[in-house]
């Protein structure tokens, strides 16, 4: 009896691309987190991994991200809120946009230092020491 002839494996069908005049845009999956793309317009987004749908915030919402000091989760909210709660740990994030500014003292000659939202540590002017920055801050203020 010949041979007979193994078909080969059917090929999976390429992944969903959205045409590239079709503007995109992005948010944090209300179930497992993961990050979600969907076409601007949308009202809401099913997840492909979860099968959560996730409400799309209205047109012209300006949306922010961070990171969450508690468990490192992508956190995302409406720019301009002051503080973010992470729904996994609960945690209450300090939501500083790039225009603000904190306060810490010197860790080493106590003078009150001035550093910008992001920075991990600050230079004293005054003795040099390094001061690191902790997740919580003694004040906030905007710049004038």
């Amino acid at each position: 009896m010949p041979p007979v002839p193994l078909a080969p494996y059917p090929t999976p069908p390429p992944p969903y691309m959205p045409p590239a005049n079709t503007a995109q845009s992005q948010l944090v999956c209300s179930g497992c987190r993961n990050l979600l793309l969907y076409p601007v317009g949308a009202t809401s987004v099913c997840c492909a991994v979860c099968n959560a749908v996730t409400a799309v915030p209205p047109p012209g919402t300006e949306m922010a991200q961070l990171v969450c000091g508690g468990c490192h989760t992508l956190l995302m909210y409406i720019r301009g809120a002051t503080s973010v709660q992470c729904s996994c740990c609960h945690t209450v994030n300090l939501a500083l946009e790039a225009n603000q500014v904190a306060h810490v003292s010197c860790g080493n000659c106590r003078m009150l230092l001035m550093y910008q939202y992001g920075a991990r540590s600050v230079k004293c002017a005054v003795c040099n020491f390094v001061t690191s920055v902790g997740m919580s801050t003694s004040a906030v203020d905007q710049k004038a």
